[in-house]
């Protein structure tokens, strides 16, 4: 009879533990927060993205509206049509710009974890905190955990700051850098083949403390280098060849800027940490979101970052904070799991773009491209073979001295090497666009591969 009541005690018990966890859960769950003035806009969203526009585009909150009040597809390049689904077979294959699209499917698999939805009233102060500061503490935690996840820079012992892409830190760079009220600007120098905006930009603002002049080697053995104050840009790894490169001058009055916006993953293997006194990085070929314009500065001397603070407060007042909190939700995912996902998807696509036209080109005797040999990445822990952004083709027959103008008269543009200071004779390929992009480059490329005579079998 005791065994029988004990027995009967111990059920008793169970069954009101378990009673007693049932209604703590649906208290719980009661007591969750139900969406009151977010449900609208999240509606408003998901209905936009449900968009498929055929795959060959993209429907956004902010475009354009239809008649019926519906939204329009933006549609890629080549596509037309309500939703995108008309091909235009004679189009040419767009791959001029640099713009990161190739990251696009990565981040339609996390919609879920990387949406942001801001209140009308989220951060519409000039100030990020109580000291005044414009740059998200969180964010700043976030950056400095992915440098050291990633391997790719120091950022012990540094200042930080955030700037409209990668782009307003270059000229605030060589601001900071320049002597104000020297008798002589400073001398603002690359090597060719380089990005055209750091030209471009120093040209545009016309100051009396920088000058642009041109290619580096024509410094390298002045015997004026050693007293004239040099600001030379280092782009490594290198827009347009994709080349990992150093500074060319020496000297203690040289100072480098180095850019770093192609220093990840799935575009190089990661030998060492960047250990300079400067270095500007970007999301936009972090991420892919280059229309975000959100980029650092990593900054070792204190006197430099106080000045580009100067130039920063007075040229933009600091970033917006709306893309500073899409930045932070981006990197938050971008950090998950050691940053794996996003790492590896990249340079797989990256990677299999780069063979795919390595083997087309590979028939041609007209047609060349940069050699770059595979390396060991401390981050991926292994050796990898070459993923760079961009193609840097180069036409070898004596006759085709406008390499841009025979690639557009076969239906491809390019970007034409004498932009980047280089010979006629070159063209930057961008390999970081869409799939549809891509593809068809790859049509238009073995279309005219095709056509040579004695174009090599394989």
């Amino acid at each position: 009879m005791a065994k029988i009541y004990e027995t009967k005690w111990v059920v008793f018990l169970a069954s009101s533990i378990l009673l007693n966890l049932f209604f703590i859960l649906n208290l719980y769950l009661r007591q969750s927060p139900e969406l009151t003035w977010s449900s609208e806009a999240a509606v408003e969203a998901e209905a936009v993205a449900a968009l498929s526009c055929s795959g060959h585009g993209r429907a956004y909150l902010d475009g354009l509206v239809t008649e019926g009040n519906k939204p329009a597809c933006f549609c890629n390049s080549c596509y037309g049509g309500p939703r995108c689904s008309q091909f235009s077979p004679d189009c040419p294959a767009d791959v001029n710009s640099g713009d990161p699209l190739f990251l696009e499917p990565f981040w339609m698999q996390h919609a879920r974890s990387s949406a942001v939805l801001m209140a009308g009233w989220h951060r519409m102060s000039y100030r990020m905190d109580d000291t005044g500061s414009s740059i998200s503490v969180e964010l700043t935690k976030i950056i400095f955990q992915l440098h050291a996840m990633v391997g790719n820079a120091v950022t012990e012992g540094r200042f930080i700051v955030f700037g409209t892409g990668s782009t307003q830190l270059l000229h605030a760079a060589v601001y900071a850098l320049s002597q104000q009220g020297s008798t002589s600007p400073a001398h603002v120098v690359a090597t060719i083949p380089f990005y055209p905006v750091y030209e471009l930009q120093t040209e545009l603002f016309n100051s009396v403390d920088f000058k642009f002049q041109g290619d580096t080697s024509l410094w390298k053995n002045s015997s004026s280098a050693s007293t004239r104050n040099i600001i030379e840009f280092v782009t490594s790894p290198n827009n347009p060849d994709g080349r990992l490169t150093k500074p060319v001058l020496e000297g203690p009055s040289v100072k480098t800027i180095h850019d770093h916006a192609y220093h990840w993953p799935h575009f190089t293997a990661i030998s060492a940490p960047a250990d300079e006194d400067l270095m500007i990085f970007t999301i936009s070929k972090l991420t892919g979101h280059a229309g975000s314009r959100f980029g650092w500065a990593l900054i070792k001397d204190e006197a430099v970052y106080q000045r580009i603070l100067t130039y920063l407060g007075l040229n933009t007042l600091g970033v917006s904070q709306d893309t500073q909190l899409r930045a932070l939700k981006l990197l938050k995912v971008a950090l998950r799991g050691g940053g794996r996902e996003i790492f590896e998807f990249g340079y797989k696509t990256m990677r299999t773009r780069w063979e795919r036209l390595n083997k087309i080109l590979s028939a041609s005797r007209r047609f060349s491209i940069q050699k770059l040999e595979p390396q060991y990445c401390s981050y991926f822990q292994k050796v990898t073979g070459p993923s760079p952004a961009y193609a840097w083709l180069k036409c070898e027959r004596e006759e085709d001295i406008d390499c841009f103008a025979v690639l557009r008269n076969a239906g491809i543009i390019g970007r034409a090497g004498s932009l980047f200071n280089a010979e006629s004779r070159y063209v930057r390929l961008s390999l970081i666009k869409s799939e549809d992009d891509f593809d068809l480059l790859l049509l238009r490329m073995d279309e005219l591969v095709s056509k040579e005579e004695g174009a090599k079998i394989i």
